[in-house]
């Protein structure tokens, strides 16, 4: 695997494109870190320009509701008729009546000096009695809704007095999806405060650019939205801010969210500005470097492909056949007609060189066949004298015991021994003449040694048509006589040839001995496909078979050497089926 990626990174289309990278993308990593910070830097000063503003609405919303506060503060402190409310009606309900309306009038009179407000009331806890200047604005149910809220308020404040709760802040409530604002101030067992909904107290945002998508209004202290709208759902906004740092939210489309909490209740003022709208703000020159920077891309992908079609892929043809020649398969021609004068020629000569080499491939080829052919019948020709001669004292040795059926038997074996060591068909021939060849041979030497050996052959009948290389049998069979043979103790023989089935039908030749065996040191280089052949001649039978084999059949012949258990040398030859 590390092979493969270091080969993959030396390669010629990966330098090319790694050296076009190294020199461009450090510019466009400048380009856009430049256009990020100025991005940045708009959006902090749209932020602080926007804080500064969002604090002068939220100054201002408090400084209305102070107004109130105060008003509230000193009514309840200073007007008479409070005093009475703290007393039961049974008392003096003449006196308890009159300063009911009378506040009432003065209430009702002064809400008109703040606008803020939608209703100013009165509780007296120990009467249970409240009264709300007229709330125009709602319709009869809403007003009933009100009411009963805050009297509900009220009583509990007075019945479970809760230490923590604020008398001087105000207060946020929902009713009905609506969300309104409270502030009530007690003296004794009265209660005084305002009433008005959040949408009252909100003052036109003009002076904040929120673009044709962004929002103003107002949240909770937990952060939910006073206001029923889709905005946030649609945009996928989370609400939360940051008084220090800029924030930006949404899925969609990005909001830069400017907030700030207000001094008199627990609510904020948060507004959601457009990055669209803040970007506008940027100069040209900046917008044009994220089109830059996406036009580098779209010029990698252009450079890319026309270095594909005009270089790569002209080169990787190329290389293609030259991976074929190297692996020994020379028919192979490249075809691609480039546009490159360059690659044309490269082309045209590289297939001229692969033809000259075939060309000299076969030249080579037949000399070496034709060196082969020379060689065999060299080896033909020179028939070892000891053979003969060994032959003939056999004969003279049955001619005195009379033993003619056997003189004929031998003479006829050697006759035709000699025939098919002079044919001229060198190259290949039958598996029958081949055995038959081996068998008068074997003949022969068994009559030289009576009792000491035997052969046995065997040979489907139908692979008798199949073609061999001549005497390549024999080759081993001799090697058998030579080394394995003695008058100490029998040796047998076994030649035994059959068919092997697979994609490629072959026949196994295997010539077995029960001799002692290859010497290891001989078994070894057989093995490891060394040459065993000296100065003197010897082994020279061996190492012709295994080059007639290698140029007759290149990979496709096998030839094996090892020493058996239960017998001696054992070799096998598999060939692939000729006819």
């Amino acid at each position: 695997m590390k092979l493969s990626l270091r080969s993959h990174f030396k390669s010629l289309r990966s330098k090319l494109i790694f050296g076009f990278l190294i020199t461009t993308f450090p510019l466009i990593i400048l380009l856009i870190t430049n256009n990020q910070y100025a991005i940045q830097v708009v959006r902090k000063q749209v932020f602080q320009s926007n804080l500064h503003t969002i604090n002068l609405y939220m100054g201002q919303i408090d400084r209305n509701l102070d107004e109130v506060d105060k008003y509230l503060y000193n009514t309840l402190s200073t007007e008479p008729d409070f005093l009475r409310l703290e007393h039961p009606i049974n008392n003096d309900s003449q006196l308890y009546y009159t300063a009911k309306v009378q506040l009432f009038n003065k209430l009702s009179t002064d809400s008109n000096n703040y606008k803020i407000t939608d209703s100013l009331f009165f509780y007296s806890a120990i009467n249970n009695d409240l009264v709300t200047t007229s709330l125009l604005r709602y319709n009869f149910n809403e007003r009933e809704t009100i009411k009963g809220e805050l009297k509900n308020i009220l009583m509990q404040l007075q019945s479970k007095p809760d230490p923590e709760y604020r008398y001087d802040q105000w207060h946020v409530i929902k009713l009905n999806s609506n969300y309104y604002l409270y502030h009530i101030v007690k003296k004794g067992n009265v209660y005084l405060g305002a009433w008005t909904s959040a949408q009252r107290i909100m003052v036109p945002t003009d002076f904040i650019d929120l673009g044709k998508q962004g929002k103003a209004l107002f949240v909770t202290d937990q952060l939910e939205p006073m206001e029923e709208t889709n905005f946030f759902q649609s945009h996928g906004i989370q609400i939360q801010y940051d008084v220090d740092e800029y924030m930006m939210t949404g899925e969609k489309e990005k909001f830069l969210v400017v907030g700030q909490q207000s001094h008199k209740g627990k609510f904020s003022l948060l507004a959601w500005i457009p990055d669209s709208s803040i970007l506008e703000k940027l100069p040209y020159w900046q917008r044009v470097l994220t089109f830059i920077a996406l036009g580098w891309v779209v010029s990698l992908v252009i450079f890319i492909f026309f270095l594909r079609k005009v270089l790569l892929y002209p080169i990787n043809k190329l290389v293609k056949a030259m991976k074929v020649v190297q692996m020994g398969n020379l028919n192979v021609a490249v075809t691609y007609q480039s546009s490159s004068d360059e690659f044309v020629l490269m082309n045209r000569t590289f297939n001229q060189m692969v033809s000259q080499i075939q060309d000299l491939k076969i030249n080579v080829y037949e000399e070496q066949l034709q060196k082969q052919k020379e060689e065999l019948k060299h080896l033909q020709l020179q028939m070892n004298p000891h053979f003969f001669l060994n032959s003939l004292n056999v004969m003279y040795n049955l001619a005195q015991v009379q033993k003619y059926e056997l003189i004929m038997e031998i003479s006829r074996s050697l006759v035709q021994y000699l025939r098919f060591m002079f044919r001229t068909d060198l190259t290949f021939v039958s598996l029958k003449d081949e055995i038959n060849h081996t068998r008068n041979y074997l003949k022969i030497q068994a009559l030289r040694f009576p009792n000491h050996l035997s052969f046995d052959i065997s040979v489907p009948e139908d692979l008798n048509t199949c073609k061999v290389p001549p005497l390549v049998i024999q080759t081993f069979v001799e090697n058998t006589i030579k080394h394995a043979v003695t008058l100490d103790e029998p040796i047998q023989l076994a030649i035994t040839i059959r068919q092997i089935e697979g994609a490629t039908p072959s026949i196994q030749l295997q010539i077995q001995d029960s001799g002692k065996g290859f010497p290891l040191d001989v078994l070894s280089r057989l093995q490891k496909n060394q040459g065993l052949y000296s100065e003197k001649g010897e082994h020279i039978g061996i190492a012709n078979v295994q080059r007639r084999l290698h140029l007759l059949y290149q990979e496709k012949a096998n030839l094996t050497f090892s020493n058996g258990e239960n017998f001696g040398a054992n070799v096998v030859i598999v060939l692939p089926i000729a006819t």
